[in-house]
């Protein structure tokens, strides 16, 4: 079971493209369907905390898929589409749309609400961290794949939770000395111990890293 931030289901596909690469390269982890068959099956495999749902879906109706999604789940569905009629407006709420989004829209200004409704879903703070098979757990500070626990020692569980809770960002070793082991002066040899540790007990394959990379003369990026 995968884990994104945003699940766009939008027809237009240049537009949903540009909208997914954008917010994923500013950290949001964004997947794109265009039709109602290819959402439900998106949620058969993967969860996510927020939808972005067009009206206008071929066959389909976004105020359809909205009904049958408030049936099981209570994220934030935002509604995105170029019909600016009050009645739309007023059923996308009414059915439970939380907000209802004009098109054409700005990339940045639509990444800011985004942003603004997945601090108020989650919290200031999230309880878990998802990626691929994995779950890191804030609270009970245990790494899980699947049913599994994987052990981890403390500052292993330190080191990763740091580089996922800043995923897709570049993170200097310094900062990795400062922030996870409170000490700027700690060594190359040391952090490279930890990573390698962790790689082996989170990558297919640890010398070809999925989700620990390193990004060569500055530090490592945790990629989700």
């Amino acid at each position: 079971m995968f884990k994104y931030d945003c699940l766009i289901v939008d027809d237009e596909e240049a537009l949903s493209q540009s909208t997914c690469e954008y917010f994923n390269m500013f950290g949001i982890k964004t997947f794109w369907v265009a039709d109602e068959k290819a959402c439900f099956d998106f949620f058969a495999q993967n969860k996510t905390d927020l939808i972005l749902l067009d009206i206008n879906l071929g066959k389909s109706s976004g105020f359809e898929i909205c009904k049958k999604l408030r049936s099981s789940m209570d994220i934030p569905i935002l509604f995105i589409s170029a019909r600016t009629s009050d009645d739309d407006v007023l059923l996308a709420l009414n059915i439970g749309g939380d907000d209802y989004i004009q098109k054409p829209y700005s990339l940045s200004v639509l990444m800011a609400k985004v942003k603004t409704v997945l601090k108020r879903y989650r919290g200031d703070i999230e309880d878990v961290i998802c990626f691929g098979n994995f779950t890191i757990d804030l609270k009970t500070e245990k790494l899980t794949k699947g049913n599994s626990e994987i052990k981890l020692k403390a500052m292993e569980y330190k080191l990763l939770t740091y580089l996922a809770q800043h995923k897709n960002k570049t993170i200097t070793k310094v900062e990795l000395f400062q922030k996870v082991w409170g000490d700027a002066i700690t060594g190359d040899g040391t952090l490279n111990v930890h990573i390698r540790r962790l790689r082996e007990k989170i990558e297919e394959d640890p010398n070809k890293p999925c989700y620990i990379k390193t990004i060569w003369g500055t530090g490592y990026v945790f990629e989700i």
